[in-house]
């Protein structure tokens, strides 16, 4: 009788134990859902179209001669044009690329997009010299405006456009940065581990 007792006891313990162990794992598994799906919002909301302004000013000129009669005569055509350009440096993070290991509770970036650059130039022509043998035309206009872009291309390389847009990238990847560290989880981009805003800086070369 005393025994059938002790098999009992151990037998209820035991189911209690098992009980136990059940919901602690089963507190486990929510935790882990419930962090994964704030990360996931937080990436989501992450992901939007980052976009840094500039305005540029130059003026230029432009010379085109047409030459006849063995270059006897020649008709040439001129003007002195002032641009003002709105530039865009953008980043559109819909298109950023991630994996979410749940088991090791890290999220790995896989691909940053490449910086979009938008030139909107505004030409104003002054000055303009033509003749009936040469004059402007849409061919003229075409060869300016690819003239401007490149012009206006390499200020930008040189200005702190690029530099400013890719801070302002820095910032938002930092949202992610600070849920996976709130959440002991680990954030790495290019096989390294990100633990601070210093880390993104120099492992983000864009």
């Amino acid at each position: 009788m005393q025994k059938r007792v002790f098999i009992g006891i151990g037998i209820l313990i035991s189911t209690i134990l098992l009980f136990k162990f059940c919901e602690f794992k089963k507190g486990d598994s929510e935790d882990l859902d419930y962090n994964t799906n704030l990360i996931q919002q937080q990436i989501v909301n992450v992901g939007k179209l980052v976009v840094t302004e500039g305005h540029f000013a130059e003026v230029i000129t432009y010379k085109n001669q047409e030459k006849y009669l063995m270059d006897m005569l020649s008709f040439e055509k001129k003007a002195l044009i002032i641009v003002n350009a709105d530039v865009t440096v953008a980043y559109d993070l819909h298109q950023m690329k991630y994996d979410i290991d749940e088991k090791n509770k890290t999220i790995t970036i896989l691909s940053i997009p490449k910086e979009e650059i938008k030139i909107s130039p505004d030409l104003q022509f002054y000055d303009v010299e033509q003749s009936k043998l040469n004059p402007f035309t849409g061919d003229d206009y075409n060869k300016i405006n690819k003239l401007v872009k490149a012009n206006l291309a390499k200020k930008i390389e040189k200005s702190s456009l690029k530099a400013n847009a890719k801070n302002r990238l820095i910032s938002e990847l930092s949202k992610m940065l600070i849920l996976t560290n709130t959440m002991n989880w680990k954030l790495k981009y290019e096989g390294k581990t990100i633990e601070n805003e210093k880390d993104l800086s120099q492992t983000i070369k864009l």
